[in-house]
C-alpha cells in the first residue's frame, strides 16, 4: 500500500513531525470548544475532533512525538 510506505518515509523527517504538532495542537484547541459549545455545536465539533485523532492515528503521532521531541520542542 502506498499511503502506509509514504508514512513510514514522513515518519523520519521532523519537518512533518512538526506538521503533526500543529494537527495535535488544533485537535487540543478543539476540544476546549467544546467547554463552550452549544447542543447544536457539539456534533460538528465531535467530528473534527474525530478527523483529527483518525490522522494523528494514522501518522503514528504518539512514537513520532516521542522520536522527534527535541524538534518539537525548538518547532
Amino acid at each position: 500500500m502506498a499511503l502506509e510506505e509514504d508514512l513510514k518515509i514522513l515518519y523520519n523527517h521532523e519537518h512533518f513531525a512538526r506538521f503533526m504538532n500543529v494537527i495535535h495542537n488544533l485537535r487540543e484547541e478543539t476540544i476546549e470548544e467544546l467547554h463552550e459549545a452549544t447542543t447544536d455545536s457539539i456534533q460538528q465539533i465531535s467530528g473534527r475532533i474525530i478527523t483529527y485523532d483518525q490522522i494523528l492515528q494514522i501518522a503514528n503521532w504518539d512514537m513520532m512525538r516521542e522520536r522527534h521531541a527535541e524538534a518539537i520542542k525548538k518547532g
